[in-house]
């Protein structure tokens, strides 16, 4: 879990960690990561746990939970909703929110629809017409938060209305518009799968490239003169993702195998994951979300940060939408509903990302939306109705946002002691 800068406090126990786990290797980094939880950072433990629990509980009610057709489905149906909470994990480290994502993914789509089928625009514009406008809106959003300080409570109300108003204007008369199944970008939604040869070779890339952003990492504290952690614990990590990965793919190539749709999400966590935790934005993002004014204090210009947030929250919200489009092959009234924006939500705060802002990780996009889909898919399979999944997904929300609150106030009392 990536987390917003650090009190002297933690950064003495981060310094103390290190020193262990150079110094006695694996044994050290286990009982290094034992006195982080002990200490309240809890890290991506529950979520991980917690989606354990929700398969196994499912397979033992159904058999088929598990299984290879099945699993690719649930994989394809995390998309979508997936991109989506990308942007609300952003909102979310600078501790605001959106809740207009719904209906931003329904404007992309009845742009895809429309300017596609019916406007006959090549699909490539109409894709890039589409994902322009979730800029344009995130941009409105971020002028109107920083020129005139309105809430983004408020901005995103008004904007879930509005743009529901803009995407049923665009639609028309028509109530549900059909997208043509040759399209690249239905293919690329429901048929297009990865060949195992390049399943494995992206297995392999991941895992080497873990490997080598650890091995870096502590060649260049070493050079600047600060503890490095211990290679063995590298290579182990690095080793552990290579095997998962390998036996992922296998299982899922004896079925169709790793849908494209998917793979493109995960890219989308990974190259988000890089830049906030990597590049100068990103560590303003974390800084900004932590205290604002100490960040202003610190030469980071705010507005910047905000605008940039707000826009990329909006643009990963109509790439979801297109997604969506694309995966049930229409665009109707009913794009990007409720459920979205609920989903959308509860998958980031599932995932571990704090609703108070300053602590979380664009992995939890993927880790909270495989709980919601799973907790979904299985009682699908159970043949019981929707009422159970927003039930049940309510209760893991709140028990999730319970755990971060634990998990703040333990912090807050280590840190004095």
């Amino acid at each position: 879990m990536t987390k917003a800068p650090e009190t002297p406090a933690e950064l003495a126990a981060d310094l103390q960690d290190e020193r262990i786990i150079r110094d006695e290797g694996l044994g050290g980094a286990v009982r290094a990561f034992g006195r982080r939880v002990r200490g309240g950072d809890l890290g991506s433990l529950p979520v991980v746990i917690g989606l354990v629990v929700i398969w196994v509980v499912f397979q033992i009610l159904n058999p088929n939970f598990l299984s290879a057709n099945n699993l690719v489905n649930l994989t394809l149906q995390c998309a979508a909703i997936g991109t989506i909470s990308i942007g609300i994990v952003l909102v979310l480290l600078l501790g605001q929110i959106d809740l207009s994502v719904g209906s931003v993914s329904g404007v992309a789509a009845a742009i895809l629809g429309v300017g596609f089928t019916q406007l006959h625009w090549p699909l490539w514009l109409t894709v890039i017409v589409a994902i322009l406008a979730g800029s344009a809106i995130g941009l409105l959003y971020g002028f109107l938060f920083t020129r005139f300080g309105v809430p983004s409570f408020v901005i995103t109300l008004a904007g879930l209305l509005g743009f529901l108003g803009l995407q049923l204007w665009i639609l028309g008369a028509n109530s549900s518009i059909n997208i043509p199944y040759d399209s690249w970008i239905v293919k690329f939604a429901q048929q297009w799968f990865l060949p195992p040869w390049a399943a494995y070779a992206l297995a392999v890339i991941a895992a080497g490239g873990m490997f080598f952003s650890d091995f870096r990492r502590n060649v260049r504290r070493r050079n600047a003169g600060l503890s490095e952690g211990s290679m063995a614990v590298v290579a182990i990590k690095a080793a552990l993702l290579l095997v998962g990965l390998c036996i992922s793919v296998w299982y899922l190539s004896t079925d169709r195998g790793t849908g494209a749709m998917f793979l493109f999400f995960v890219v989308l966590v990974i190259v988000m994951n890089f830049f906030l935790t990597r590049t100068r934005w990103g560590r303003s993002v974390f800084a900004v979300g932590g205290s604002v004014e100490a960040a202003r204090r610190a030469g980071i210009r705010v507005n910047r940060v905000f605008i940039s947030v707000f826009i990329l929250c909006s643009t990963f919200a109509a790439v979801g939408g297109l997604l969506a489009a694309a995966r049930l092959a229409s665009v109707g009234a009913g794009s990007g509903g409720t459920d979205t924006n609920l989903n959308a939500i509860a998958a980031a705060v599932i995932g571990g990302t704090s609703l108070f802002g300053g602590r979380g990780s664009a992995w939890s996009a993927l880790l909270g939306i495989l709980v919601i889909q799973s907790i979904s898919n299985g009682l699908t399979l159970l043949n019981l109705d929707s009422s159970y999944r927003f039930m049940i997904t309510g209760a893991v929300l709140l028990l999730a946002v319970i755990i971060d609150s634990l998990s703040r106030r333990s912090r807050a009392s280590h840190g004095q002691a």
